[in-house]
């Protein structure tokens, strides 16, 4: 007789998360766990091997349609070895374009870093770098007021500082959130 473990056991078993293990029987990749009387799922040493399975492929970076393939595989008596190994090569063959995109990636950003002074002025080479085939460069702190906090003063006596444009992340998004209003309302 097997002994059935309750879903944190399995869980801890298993070197995954309890939230995982139902997030692959919602996919499918697991079987739906026997219930106890109470509702509790229960599983089994089989239900810990897949889950170990599952792991093992995640660390290699296989994507969910792959390990249920794999898995198919494995419980599969007629399979070939060929079969198995082709997933594979598919996957290997994945990373190794995603390694060079990364490498391409790293060398544009540090050829971007390298051309920003990284001072207190406003220019910035970076951004000048990323805007560059953008269709019109606006003039956004011409349009973009920083917004008063609730129970702020009108005045700046206290502050000493006028209130200038400023093209911070929040008055990006502002803008951002208007030109999408914008180009809907056409």
């Amino acid at each position: 007789m097997t002994t059935l473990m309750n879903i944190g056991d399995a869980a801890k078993a298993a070197g995954v998360s309890a939230k995982m293990i139902r997030h692959y029987e919602q996919t499918g990749l697991l079987p739906e766990a026997e219930r106890s009387e109470a509702g509790y799922r229960k599983y089994g040493e089989r239900e810990v091997s897949v889950l170990r399975f599952i792991r093992q492929s995640r660390r290699l970076g296989f994507s969910m349609p792959q390990i249920a393939e794999l898995i198919g595989q494995w419980g599969d008596t007629h399979r070939t070895s060929r079969q198995v190994k082709a997933i594979a090569e598919r996957h290997l063959a994945d990373l190794e374009e995603k390694l060079r995109e990364i490498v391409e990636m790293k060398s544009a950003l540090e050829q971007l870093v390298s051309v920003c002074a990284g001072d207190d002025h406003a220019h910035c080479a970076i951004l000048e770098n990323l805007a560059a085939d953008s269709p019109s460069a606006p003039n956004h702190s011409a349009s973009f007021v920083k917004p008063k906090r609730r129970g702020a003063k009108a005045s700046t006596a206290h502050s000493g500082v006028a209130d200038k444009p400023t093209t911070s992340h929040l008055d990006l998004m502002t803008w951002m959130r208007g030109v999408h209003v914008h180009r809907g309302a056409h």
